[in-house]
């Protein structure tokens, strides 16, 4: 028998912070004194068992499950921590729909926005990102609770490439709202502001998305935590029309 098994750090932005919790998904309904013996074996303070509830679910594409939460001693009824890291294993195992087998370096989720970030490994370039062929026909029916609205990809910067230089290149993708992919968005951009003034400790910084057709923009955080974002606008068709 061989069960996915993850360790994911809740309530915090690094490795080795925040609270650890083991998450086993189960494909099977386990023996029952299995549980405890895995908890044991994992010796977190929680460890979380994801379960399907029907034998055609899948991991990837279903949107309900039994959860339940063991200590190395006993059965739980509720663990906060424990949960949060639940959600965010099959946050990454739906993401791994739209995008293969690609190296994923961190998962974030903005409940006012519904988006749900998605940083590929820092191993990536941009031109990796550019040419990703993401599936995004199917998201719509695998993420359906209507939690997640857009899916944004990133990757850090490259300051020392040939080329000018941006803090980190992103993606996103919105099929939810009949759009695949979005040329330049704003709105995912306070998201990623956010997220990569975190990252990299600045206020200010130069973005670039990489859609077909691209564009750049300029990014500064104000102390009250909005954002000012800043881009130029080209103006290239002048008519009547008649309504």
């Amino acid at each position: 028998m061989k069960l996915p098994i993850f360790i994911v750090d809740a309530f915090t932005a690094k490795a080795f912070r925040g609270n650890p919790a083991a998450v086993c998904l189960l494909e099977n309904k386990l023996d029952e004194d299995m549980h405890q013996k895995i908890a044991k074996e994992m010796n977190l303070s929680e460890t979380a068992f994801i379960q399907k509830l029907h034998p055609t679910d899948n991991f990837t594409q279903s949107s309900c499950f039994g959860l339940r939460w063991f200590t190395p001693v006993n059965e739980v009824p509720l663990c906060g921590h424990a949960t949060l890291a639940s959600a965010a294993v099959l946050f990454h195992k739906i993401s791994n729909t739209a995008i293969g087998d690609t190296l994923v370096q961190d998962i974030r989720y903005s409940p006012d926005t519904r988006k749900l970030l998605v940083r590929l490994s820092d191993a990536y370039n941009r031109s990796f990102l550019e040419s990703l062929k993401v599936n995004t026909q199917n998201l719509p029916q695998v993420e359906n609770t209507g939690k997640v609205k857009g899916l944004i990809l990133t990757i850090k910067g490259e300051p020392d490439a040939q080329t000018q230089a941006f803090d980190f290149y992103s993606r996103y993708f919105t099929p939810w709202f009949g759009v695949a992919e979005d040329p330049v968005t704003g709105s995912a951009h306070t998201v990623l502001s956010s997220y990569w003034s975190q990252q990299l400790g600045k206020k200010a910084m130069h973005a670039f998305q990489c859609s077909s057709r691209g564009g750049e923009l300029k990014i500064s955080l104000r102390p009250d935590g909005r954002v000012d974002i800043k881009g130029g606008a080209a103006l290239v068709l002048e008519g009547t029309l008649t309504a």
